[in-house]
């Protein structure tokens, strides 16, 4: 008729990844006479947090290994180093470590993932440990540049507790496979944690489908972050074994914590009073919460095996004689064996002979007055 008013709508501010505010009206059955102005409500569940967790973690990882390469002391410990113009934070010859970075004693010393003396020396906090060292340079910047484009975003829509937990705990689960598949070599990197990211990512993007525009732009930027890990993941000093760990780990984990509710609930729970919305509806799918309770169960029981398997010596690579090329591939360049070399060495005059004990190995060196770190360096050199 005639001179009445179109029915008012009330309008949700929700901020998210897809657009920085999309609206969504809700209809009201029982308009007031007039149309009062429009009314913006923030929805807490969307709420946009200010990241500061993950780069703070950034800087850790970064300083540590600048503490690592202190360390390790190339000039001092090896007869040849890479970039020696940098002194002690030169690199160690291309053959032992393609990664430039330190050796896999220094790795070692500084709390690198060693299966041997988690088991018989009680060093549990290895696994923990392990996960802010790196193998290099490259490494170290692979990981973090992609914690930085992963993290953030991810801190900036859930907030730094979660998502800081999603990093720590799928570190830890990537330690955990990667302890049960590499028992002789020392392993070291944040890539658990980053693709513990990248799985709470997938996650995220499937149990809340339905809030996403742009689904194909999402999965395309995950498989290429991926694509570009794995393949630095055939390297030494770095396992796809704690990628996929990590990976599955962040996985369940998003599911439990980065389950989004369906915006039907945020529309009639942010309805001003005096107004009603046409159903009620539940706060979350069937389907979130059939997931949610997949997830919790599978993380407890994925975990507490995985711990149980690893104390008691475990060497998941006896049910598996093709796994272990998922972790490293060797080639003419490089050499698989990171664990710390051993030697037999024997000096005439100013010849020293460097006799590897795992395969037989032998090089002359017309060198003297070495220092003991200074042969274990010949002696990792012969080895590789």
């Amino acid at each position: 008729m005639a001179g009445e008013q179109p029915p008012p709508e009330v309008h949700l501010r929700v901020n998210s990844r897809r657009h920085s505010n999309v609206i969504h009206p809700v209809q009201i059955e029982s308009p007031p006479p007039s149309a009062p102005p429009v009314l913006y409500t923030e929805v807490k569940h969307f709420k946009k947090w200010v990241p500061w967790l993950l780069p703070v973690f950034v800087v850790v990882n970064i300083a540590v290994f600048v503490i690592t390469m202190y360390v390790n002391d190339c000039p001092k410990n090896s007869v040849s180093c890479i970039a020696r113009f940098l002194g002690r934070f030169s690199f160690q010859p291309f053959k032992e470590n393609p990664l430039l970075g330190p050796s896999s004693s220094t790795l070692q010393k500084m709390g690198a993932l060693d299966v041997n003396r988690i088991i018989h020396r009680h060093q549990g906090w290895r696994l923990v440990t392990c996960m802010w060292l790196h193998g290099g340079v490259l490494h170290v910047l692979a990981n973090m540049l992609g914690v930085l484009i992963i993290g953030i975003r991810l801190e900036q829509e859930f907030g730094f507790v979660l998502i800081g937990l999603l990093y720590v705990i799928s570190g830890f689960g990537g330690s955990l496979l990667s302890g049960l598949f590499i028992q002789s070599n020392v392993s070291v990197g944040a890539s658990g944690a980053l693709f513990g990211l990248l799985g709470g990512m997938l996650s995220e993007l499937i149990t809340n489908w339905s809030i996403y525009d742009n689904k194909l732009a999402a999965l395309f930027t995950l498989v290429v972050i991926i694509a570009i890990n794995l393949a630095v993941g055939i390297l030494p000093h770095v396992d796809n074994f704690a990628h996929i760990g990590g990976f599955l780990t962040g996985f369940l984990l998003g599911f439990v914590f980065l389950i989004r509710p369906q915006f039907e609930w945020v529309n009639q729970r942010y309805i001003p009073p005096g107004y009603s919305s046409a159903s009620a509806r539940p706060k979350f799918k069937k389907y979130q919460c059939i997931l949610w309770g997949l997830s919790v169960i599978l993380l407890i029981v994925g975990i507490t095996a995985g711990l149980v398997l690893l104390l008691r010596g475990v060497d998941a690579n006896d049910h598996c004689s093709w796994c272990h090329y998922l972790s490293c591939v060797p080639t003419s360049k490089w050499s698989c064996k990171t664990e710390p070399a051993y030697c037999m060495t024997n000096q005439i005059g100013n010849q020293l002979n460097v006799t590897c004990s795992s395969n037989g190995k032998s090089s002359i060196y017309l060198l003297q007055n070495l220092s003991s770190s200074q042969i274990q360096g010949l002696c990792t050199e012969v080895c590789s």
